[in-house]
């Protein structure tokens, strides 16, 4: 699989603010990440490519950028470019694409803002582009309403540079790359059950092996389980627990999944994974387990489907305010397909197993979408057929080309 590109993010963005070089391999090379990279080099970092290595050397102190930070479709990097450049001198303007420009910042934005940062957006400070004036932080303790790795993030980053301790307190777990990995450059970072601070530091240059991507591996782990007779592993995949919310729905849905060479490196666990294909059945997904497979859900409702029973998906609302609002859209394409689907605010209820049909796919700049119901395709009886795929660039380039070879069609 391409790289995590949480991790490949965060090793890019960490690499910017430390004292020393970083050097990572196994680095995504997607569109998402080459905008966190071209944010940093506005800013004063340097990168290069020595072999399989990329080599991110930081500025003796973030410049001001001489433009506006283009993001493209990453919230990833507009988010946690905020936390980073809220604390230090000078203006900057974080926009992207007209997906991203309808994504909401106001939860970035609320917290930082209790630190004492000049933020504004559009509409009422609710969507990008993102104005920042720099001015000193003071550290202050949070309580985020819905779990999110992405605010999370943001406020520990704008937490380093801040005076005084940063406290961040979510409802349930996230995803804890940011913690690792600052801890693992030399920040001393302190977790308490679902609490997280930091206090003032620079985060030194080390050393980053980033593990292959659960949420890019769900496609081919989720097709593979749907059809009988299939098997797939996936090698080097990072199994951090705050990721790997799907692999325990597919054994709930009694998918047969193994584990091997399990084992963990530069902070990261990983293991190789195996699925092989055969009957699934229904099951309930909700709850603590929502954060930790949220960018899975998509591919899981396809998989639902194929599954004997009513799966039930709750709160999810977070699904909502993505690239799209992928519940409405993921819910609205596979009813067209055929599916058997109730929708909620939160979630939705799927029947199956159902033989789906024809459709022809909105993937509204969704690279998630688009993958999606490119598995859609192996259950289906009739073409499914995806109005752009442009977008799936932003995360896995090479996705149709590893699938068709899965498949056995030559390109």
């Amino acid at each position: 699989m391409p790289g995590d590109k949480s991790i490949s993010h965060r090793a890019i963005l960490f690499g910017a603010l430390a004292e020393g070089e970083t050097r990572v391999t196994g680095i995504l090379d997607a569109e998402d990440v080459h905008s966190t990279r071209r944010a940093v080099v506005r800013l004063g970092a340097a990168i290069r490519e020595e072999g399989a290595e990329v080599v991110v050397t930081p500025a003796e102190a973030l410049r001001e950028p001489d433009d506006v930070i283009d993001c493209g479709n990453s919230g990833t990097s507009l988010r946690l470019l905020a936390g980073v450049l809220a604390g230090r001198p000078g203006l900057s303007v974080l926009t992207g694409d007209a997906s991203l420009r309808r994504r909401p910042v106001r939860r970035v934005v609320e917290p930082l803002r209790l630190m004492g940062a000049d933020l504004t957006a559009r509409d009422g400070d609710r969507v990008p582009p993102l104005v920042i004036r720099g001015r000193p932080l003071t550290g202050a303790r949070h309580r985020l309403q819905v779990a999110s790795a992405q605010v999370k993030s943001a406020i520990l980053l704008a937490g380093l540079g801040a005076s005084g301790e940063t406290v961040v307190t979510e409802p349930e777990r996230s995803r804890d790359h940011t913690e690792r990995m600052l801890r693992g450059m030399g920040v001393p970072v302190r977790v308490d059950g679902l609490t997280v601070s930091v206090t003032p530091s620079r985060p030194r240059g080390t050393r980053v092996d980033v593990p292959g991507d659960i949420s890019s591996a769900a496609f081919f782990l989720c097709a593979a389980a749907g059809l009988p007779g299939s098997e797939v592993t996936v090698r080097n995949m990072g199994t951090n627990p705050t990721r790997t919310g799907l692999l325990d729905v597919l054994r709930a849905m009694g998918a047969d999944l193994r584990l091997e060479r399990e084992r963990e490196v530069a902070g990261e666990p990983r293991a190789d994974v195996t699925v092989r294909g055969g009957p699934l059945r229904a099951t309930e997904i909700g709850g603590e387990i929502i954060p930790r497979l949220i960018d899975e859900l998509p591919v899981l409702m396809v998989l639902a489907t194929q599954a004997t029973g009513r799966t039930v998906i709750r709160d999810a609302r977070e699904l909502r305010v993505k690239e799209s609002d992928r519940l409405a859209a993921m819910g609205e394409t596979l009813a067209a397909a055929g599916a058997r689907v109730e929708l909620f605010e939160d979630g939705c209820a799927i029947d199956g197993p159902t033989r789906l049909g024809p459709v022809t796919v909105r993937t509204r700049l969704d690279h998630r979408i688009a993958m999606s119901m490119a598995v859609a395709q192996l259950f289906a009886a009739a073409p499914v057929v995806l109005d752009d795929v442009a977008c799936v660039a932003t995360s896995f380039p090479s996705f149709f080309t590893l699938l068709d070879a899965l498949c056995g069609v030559a390109r």
